[in-house]
């Protein structure tokens, strides 16, 4: 498997990928699917974006993607990580390489720390989090989803050395 900084090729099948993360359902707080043009604008190349990594497998196609983003919600020199992994990916140490290049590249860039929000109820997410080294930072209780269901989302940081 190749990490690789993603390219503008890569928006249809990234679209593809996360478009089917969210029809499953229950692990990301995204719920509108994406057409390949706003997933690159809010994800992979826009303005917002300090970098994205993508895991491109042997055959040529994309096992998943991670995108580091400037949030209006988080302090100056803190960027905010979303992570996805193909469906039935998971587990394979996909997200713990892309982690690898980006927290090299939030290193470079001199940003501070990296903030991870979680829905509450993604056990998988907060457990790829921990493990990364990654601790909680706050919590939100009861976030509600478009249908109006309460999800609290957990907070986690990841300091680069400097002060969070």
């Amino acid at each position: 498997m190749e990490i690789r900084p993603v390219r503008k090729g890569d928006a249809l099948a990234l679209a593809e990928l996360l478009n089917a993360i969210i029809a499953r359902g229950g692990t990301t707080a995204l719920e509108e699917p994406f057409t390949p043009e706003a997933l690159a604008d809010a994800l992979l190349a826009g303005s917002g974006v300090i970098c994205c990594f993508v895991a491109q497998e042997e055959d040529g196609s994309l096992a998943g993607f991670q995108s580091l983003l400037r949030s209006d919600g988080l302090p100056a020199g803190i960027g905010d990580i979303a992570t996805f992994s193909r469906v039935g990916r998971v587990q394979k140490g996909t997200g713990s390489r892309l982690f690898a290049a980006t927290r090299q590249a939030a290193a470079e860039r001199g940003l501070s720390a990296i903030n991870a929000t979680i829905r509450a109820d993604n056990a998988g997410g907060l457990a790829f989090y921990a493990r990364l080294g990654f601790e909680d930072h706050a919590i939100s209780p009861a976030v509600p989803l478009r249908d109006g269901t309460p999800v609290g989302r957990v907070s986690k940081r990841y300091s680069l050395g400097a002060a969070a």
